[in-house]
């Protein structure tokens, strides 16, 4: 007897599966206003027969999806996504050049459109990710945080007319980046507020923060899935993010 979703998933396995998570633990880079995790054994096989760790994390640790909620009030909770949203066509934007040589760089509409005319338009109900390789830089915390003399970071992202564009006249579904933030350093600073990251959230959709690896994946042609586990009203949590490539 034959099970179409069995030989369909014999099919996935012969393709290319690239993971888009860091490991986490208690010394890798995260956000400056949260604590790092801390990990104890509660017991261990040896003395026990089981072996069983306490985590002590913020939502927001790692590779993580951010749920509406997270930044604006009465949207949804990451129990309340759709598994079917969590699997995506995936976009590949590459601008690892413009980064390498401006740690401040913004990516606008402009040039999200200079990369349409070269490669084609944007498609509908995907998920567009942002490559940056920040994420080289990791778990490197001075490295990835990139601060200057008086203590300012300095990280690419997204500028607002670029997230507008995406999702408004593209009707992409999601968006993801290698930063902490969706925004540009210099944009938080000057704005005061993570102002593209309150955007993407209050179109009732998900992104998701410090992915890695992007630069094994084509720009286009791959699926993403951006697997978490289902704790009731979080804003988020860290996510098994993976991809599979022809």
């Amino acid at each position: 007897m034959s099970y179409p979703l069995w030989n369909q998933l014999e099919q996935l396995k012969s393709s290319t599966w690239v993971d888009l998570t860091h490991t986490f633990d208690e010394r890798i880079p995260c956000f400056s206003e949260f604590e790092r995790a801390r990990v104890s054994t509660l017991f261990n096989v040896a003395d026990d027969g089981f072996y069983v760790q306490h985590w002590n994390i913020v939502s927001q640790y790692g590779t993580h999806i951010d749920a509406p909620i997270h930044f604006v009030e009465n949207t949804r909770y990451l129990h309340e996504l759709d598994l079917k949203e969590l699997a995506l066509p995936l976009i590949v934007l590459d601008f690892t050049e413009a980064v390498a040589q401006d740690a401040d760089f913004i990516l606008t509409r402009a040039h999200i459109e200079q990369w349409e005319a070269k490669f084609g338009t944007i498609e509908p109900g995907t998920f567009v990710a942002f490559r940056s390789d920040w994420s080289k830089r990791w778990p490197n915390i001075e490295a990835f945080e990139n601060k200057d003399d008086a203590g300012n970071l300095h990280l690419p992202g997204w500028g607002l007319d670029a997230l507008q564009y995406l999702l408004e006249e593209r009707q992409v579904k999601a968006i993801g980046h290698e930063t902490f933030d969706t925004d540009a350093s210099v944009d938080v600073a000057k704005n005061g507020d993570i102002v593209g990251e309150r955007y993407v959230l209050g179109q009732d959709t998900f992104q998701v923060e410090l992915l890695t690896n992007l630069d094994q994946l084509p720009r286009r042609g791959a699926i993403i899935y951006t697997i978490s586990p289902k704790p009731k009203d979080a804003p988020g949590f860290p996510v098994r993010a993976f991809a599979i490539k022809p």
